[in-house]
């Protein structure tokens, strides 16, 4: 059964619509990446689960309930985290304060906590007490993952983990995800990097113009196949 589906997804911004009846799945301990470029939908889509845009209930469902119409707050009391794009850290705080942030709105014990986090990424420990916008990018990127990890959420969202990120700190950043999932966390990674998606994914979901083009495990796409699908015919 899945642990978390849309279903006929339609999402608007005013009277612009920018997702066209999207259908996800994820199951437990499952990795799926939704690839696509620029302006494919995938941002929104993220923020449709996360409960940043509202829409009818029965569009999005966690764990056998309709959670589409929920606010952000009680979609991540149930469980849901989200990795923003651009990280979106506080900059009044310490990495530290931003790391327990993560903790407040969903009181339950689990595997994450300051310790488990800074044994992951030893470098926030160190930096612990620094302003968190003072670090590098890819340590930011640390930072807005071990604060979604603070609420040991069973679903983990990911919003463009590489953008703007060297190529060394992707490496760095994506060789967290087997810990991650080991600590029973399911993850839903948004890539415009096809390769790094197709490494780390058990299922891909690949969208153009707010519609899902393609799906299936890595191993059975065809590389022409997605390039069809993230690119379109007159590419």
């Amino acid at each position: 059964m899945s642990l978390l589906s849309t279903h006929d997804l339609t999402a608007h911004y005013g009277q612009f619509q920018a997702l066209f009846g999207v259908g996800l799945e994820l199951r437990e301990g499952e990795c799926v990446a939704i690839i696509g470029a620029n302006g494919a939908g995938k941002t929104t889509l993220m923020r449709s689960i996360s409960g940043i845009l509202r829409n009818v209930s029965s569009m999005v469902r966690f764990d056998g309930q309709d959670i589409g119409e929920m606010p952000a707050d009680e979609v991540t009391k149930l469980g849901i985290a989200m990795v923003p794009e651009g990280r979106k850290l506080f900059p009044s705080l310490t990495v530290e304060e931003n790391l327990l942030i993560g903790q407040y709105g969903r009181k339950t014990d689990g595997f994450w906590s300051l310790n488990t986090i800074y044994s992951m990424f030893p470098i926030l420990r160190e930096r612990r007490h620094n302003p968190g916008t003072a670090l590098s990018g890819g340590q930011q990127q640390m930072v807005a993952i071990g604060r979604a990890l603070m609420s040991n959420p069973r679903v983990l969202l990911c919003d463009e983990l590489s953008l703007g990120l060297a190529p060394v700190v992707i490496r760095d950043i994506y060789a967290a995800m087997p810990r991650i999932r080991d600590s029973g966390a399911s993850i839903v990674v948004v890539e415009q990097d096809i390769g790094q998606a197709l490494k780390v994914a058990d299922r891909v979901y690949c969208m153009m113009e707010g519609r899902v083009t393609l799906s299936g495990r890595p191993a059975d796409l065809d590389r022409s196949a997605i390039h069809y699908a993230y690119f379109g015919a007159n590419v």
